[in-house]
């Protein structure tokens, strides 16, 4: 028997039809069901995680949950304000010398 759990149950999941622990027959079957779970998941909740399905110990698949950083940022590109607007480091895409304009570009709407 092949088993996908999730690591943490944040509170979307609490609140949503799906179920902790599931048991498979075959690995593909819990595969297959821990990477589409896992991807309806980030499609269907708040967003502010992100799940991904990995392989763990045994016959066991774990659904992992990581903290979004789009989410905690509140930019729609995952730049964080204080590193897109009015940066002149040479990584950045958005680096600008003129810091004071009301948008920076990066759809975060800061100022």
């Amino acid at each position: 028997m092949y088993t996908v759990q999730m690591e943490k149950e944040c509170e979307c999941f609490k609140k949503s039809e799906y179920a902790n622990n599931n048991t498979f027959q075959t690995q593909k079957d819990a595969y297959n069901y821990a990477n589409i779970v896992a991807e309806l998941m980030n499609e269907e909740f708040c967003s502010k995680h992100t799940f991904y399905a990995q392989r763990a110990e045994d016959d066991n698949f774990v659904i992992r949950v990581a903290m979004n950083a789009t989410y905690v940022s509140g930019c729609s590109t995952g730049v964080s304000c204080d590193v897109g607007c009015g940066s002149t480091d040479d990584w950045s895409l958005e680096s600008t010398d003129n810091a004071t304009n009301e948008s920076c570009g990066t759809g975060c709407g800061c100022s």
